[in-house]
């Protein structure tokens, strides 16, 4: 009688863990799951080889390492080929879960290859990350601590999509709002009429920035807790991630126009009275941002420019986003990135990723020249700026220049 219940008692408590971890799981994966009997429409077959066979180790199985096989089954590879659905071998059906269960996607075929000089442009700013990233030589904030050691809440940058498993780091003034657009129709969290939107441009600009539309892994902590950092790396293993950046100097001029040269009350007020106090000679600004621009009152770009070297504003608060540094928004020596966008060739990237992410048919990058800085304005914009100035800017966002493949500006730290 006493085994009996013991028995009874070891079930119970068995089946109640078993429910729990459904439940704790089940937002997660339940986007791509309601798609494993979708007939994915046909894409190029590709001839994979025989998987190799596992050595036999032993080993005490860990609670983590449960969870690995219960989401790995979810999440496909992020880059490369095609996988075919159909298994050569059913003989071992665990070890060909990742084969068969794979989110829905709509293949193209492409008649011609992706170009070798394409690439071979991101082989070479990948490993441009790799070595500089490993360069004791080049040292800055952050540099070397490890994922577990980055806080969450500067995880909230990485947008992530589920449903084609994707990871989207957005930096301002980027083309961020495009992409973001781009993410949202991927992901269809914005319904019309029932229906996802499919047209990027179409989407309200209002809605762009929603934080709800994106789902990033700042949110993912929130949700899962203690093992949101284990999940994370799960995703960042599987999923395919990108990014864009431009020129550094540039991105700083263009977030200057763009929120300092127009009317905007919210960073008027956040920012622009502080730059006016302190080196505006305006001890008492314009209450608003309407007054300000009524009077000819602004802050300079001398101004932000003094702003960002201020010892005072880090200390008040981090950079906001709109012109803190890439290495601080997607840690990219932490983050094994597979594609680095560049906004100088943002039409040949953007086609070559969405080629890469399988996804060219079901979107199209929105191309627009609004607000378009050129790297040939730098010197006009600079040219109030005392030269030693401009070599502390450069000190400040070097290591961008460096991971990122930029020039260092000779012309402008050299007069």
């Amino acid at each position: 009688m006493g085994t009996s219940r013991m028995f009874r008692f070891f079930v119970i408590l068995g089946s109640a863990f078993m429910i729990l971890l459904i439940i704790i799981y089940w937002d997660d994966v339940s986007a791509p799951h309601q798609y494993l009997h979708t007939p994915v429409s046909p894409g190029p077959k590709v001839a994979h080889p025989p998987p190799k066979p596992r050595p036999h180790t032993s080993r005490t199985p860990s609670f983590l390492s449960d969870i690995d096989a219960f989401v790995n089954q979810f999440l496909e590879p992020g880059t490369g080929e095609p996988t075919d659905t159909a298994p050569a071998d059913t003989s071992n059906q665990s070890e060909k879960a990742e084969e068969r269960y794979i989110p829905r996607r709509e293949w193209k075929i492409h008649l011609s290859p992706v170009a070798a000089e394409l690439r071979e442009r991101q082989e070479q700013r990948r490993r441009l990350l790799q070595e500089v990233c490993a360069n004791e030589s080049v040292a800055f904030p952050g540099k070397n601590r490890s994922f577990d050691e980055i806080p969450n809440k500067e995880l909230d940058h990485l947008i992530v999509d589920d449903r084609h498993g994707i990871i989207y780091c957005y930096v301002p003034k980027v083309a961020c709002s495009n992409w973001k657009r781009i993410m949202i129709v991927l992901s269809e969290s914005l319904l019309t009429d029932g229906v996802p939107q499919r047209d990027p441009l179409a989407i309200p600009r209002e809605l762009v920035h929603n934080s709800s539309m994106h789902f990033t892994f700042n949110k993912f902590w929130k949700r899962y807790a203690k093992l949101a950092r284990h999940l994370m790396k799960v995703k960042l293993k599987k999923y395919t991630k990108f990014l864009f950046v431009r020129d550094p100097f540039v991105r700083l001029i263009s977030a200057y126009r763009n929120k300092f040269e127009m009317p905007n009350e919210d960073f008027y007020r956040r920012f622009g009275q502080v730059m006016l106090r302190r080196y505006g000679n305006q001890p008492t600004p314009p209450a608003s941002v309407d007054q300000a621009f009524s009077l000819g009152i602004h802050p300079s770009f001398s101004h932000f420019i003094q702003y960002l070297l201020d010892p005072q504003t880090e200390t008040a608060m981090p950079f906001n986003e709109h012109w803190r540094q890439v290495y601080r928004l997607c840690h990219p020596c932490q983050i094994q990135y597979d594609f680095v966008g560049h906004l100088e060739t943002a039409e040949e990237d953007a086609e070559h990723l969405l080629r890469l992410l399988r996804v060219d048919d079901v979107v199209e990058f929105p191309t627009s020249s609004r607000n378009l800085t050129s790297s040939s304005w730098e010197s006009d914009w600079f040219s109030m700026v005392p030269a030693e100035t401009r070599r502390e800017l450069y000190k400040l966002y070097e290591p961008d220049f460096r991971l990122f493949g930029y020039d260092r500006p000779d012309s402008l730290l050299n007069e």
